[in-house]
């Protein structure tokens, strides 16, 4: 893979990336799979080999596996993927002795299909990395974006390492707090939701077979997530005084107040590996592209992770873009020029605010103690358990695959 070199001062590229996560690795292989010609560059901030310590894992729906079916990224992803093959969903209070199961969802998008596999970030990262390699991708870690130019018929990016970059577009995938997009001028709607969610992996002596559960309680959200092996994620979300004070106990008290929420139908637990938390919020962009610049990924929209779509909102902005991107260059269009761009913009916008707008509800609704409105959700939640359209309709929209999605999500070629 072609690294930084500090004797290059200059370089030319058709599209420059800022970003080498998930998004900006995935939009930078989709358009150089289709469209050769194009030359692609990333440029990262974080320093070389920090993505190989990233402890994380995500839930990657069905749609986003067949995008990375089509990548030739699966085969590698695969046999270190989970498959989720059932859902569980509950409201309850830590202090309740029974946590009765209101709603339950079968794992299967379509026949034999689950509709989402867990993987550590690493894995996901690593497989995109080697992808871009064989494209010819560079990779540039280690430096920020300093400022950028529109200079008319292209970009000038200045590099912290004082280098510079000369593209026809510059996206923006350096994630929620998008140094670049407040360079671009691009403002935002944005509110704190008071949460933080706490992330860790725990060992447990049985196995999940599977399972995803998903506790509703009264300071948020608290999901297992089955990795593979006796093992699962963890995202509890908690008011964020709360969560920092946590993060900072030592073992003993975390596990204890851990396992309040955790149970022990899977026996013993234990943390395996770091813990941390970071602060939730929703945060949408007032605009997706400027003339030569885009914003893909959580630099467009950062949402909460109780419906678990953050990720692959992200996969379907790459994919859109790619997608948007690639014809363009076929018809001889410019790829910079904001007639372009704003296709891109129009076909994300909907599904973006609409998905920001759901889970915002979801918070809202599910993350309190209230009682006319705890009787009010799990009345909702037992009705939709006796309505199997309704039930599958729901996987159908986890999974991503709906009308207008991109053909890469599809597992169809650009």
């Amino acid at each position: 893979m072609a690294r930084r070199t500090k004797s290059e001062t200059r370089r030319t590229v058709d599209i420059l990336i800022a970003g080498a996560g998930y998004v900006g690795l995935a939009t930078a292989v989709s358009i150089c799979r289709a469209q050769p010609g194009l030359k692609v560059a990333l440029v990262d901030a974080a320093p070389e080999g920090v993505w190989q310590r990233d402890g994380r894992a995500s839930a990657i729906a069905a749609a986003a596996c067949r995008m990375l079916q089509r990548l030739d990224c699966w085969k590698e992803i695969e046999p270190e993927a989970q498959p989720i093959t059932e859902m569980i969903i509950t409201d309850s209070r830590t202090s309740d002795p029974v946590r009765p199961a209101f709603l339950t969802f079968g794992g299967e998008a379509e026949e034999g299909e689950p509709f989402a596999h867990m993987v550590m970030n690493r894995v996901l990262n690593g497989a995109l990395r080697t992808r871009a390699a064989e494209c010819g991708i560079e990779i540039i870690e280690g430096v920020a974006v300093e400022g950028f130019a529109d200079l008319g018929g292209h970009v000038e990016a200045r590099l912290a390492d004082g280098s510079t970059c000369t593209a026809r577009l510059l996206i923006a995938a350096d994630g929620v707090r998008s140094r670049l997009r407040d360079m671009a001028g691009i403002k935002t709607v944005h509110w704190d939701y008071g949460q933080s969610g706490i992330v860790c992996t725990v060992a447990h002596e049985r196995p999940h077979n599977g399972r995803a559960e998903e506790h509703f309680l009264p300071a948020g959200p608290f999901a297992t997530l089955p990795l593979k092996g006796n093992r699962s994620s963890i995202v509890w979300t908690e008011r964020t005084a709360d969560a920092e004070r946590l993060v900072k106990e030592d073992d003993l008290i975390f596990e204890q107040e851990l396992e309040l929420r955790f149970g022990l139908k899977l026996g013993e637990i234990r943390v395996d590996g770091p813990r941390r938390a970071w602060p939730l919020g929703l945060t949408l962009a007032r605009d997706f592209v400027k003339p030569r610049f885009a914003l893909a990924g959580d630099a467009a929209h950062g949402i909460h992770p109780i419906a678990g779509q953050g990720l692959n909102l992200g996969f379907r902005d790459a994919a859109a873009l790619a997608e948007v991107l690639v014809e363009a260059d076929r018809l001889g269009e410019d790829i910079g020029a904001l007639n372009v761009l704003q296709r891109y913009e129009r076909w994300r916008r909907f599904d973006t605010v609409q998905m920001g707008v759901t889970t915002d509800v979801l918070n809202r609704l599910f993350s309190n103690d209230i009682t006319p409105v705890r009787a009010l959700r799990d009345f909702g939640l037992g009705l939709v358990e006796r309505m199997p359209a309704m039930k599958r309709y729901f996987i159908k929209q986890a999974s991503g695959l709906t009308a207008g999605t991109p053909r890469l999500l599809r597992g169809e070629a650009i």
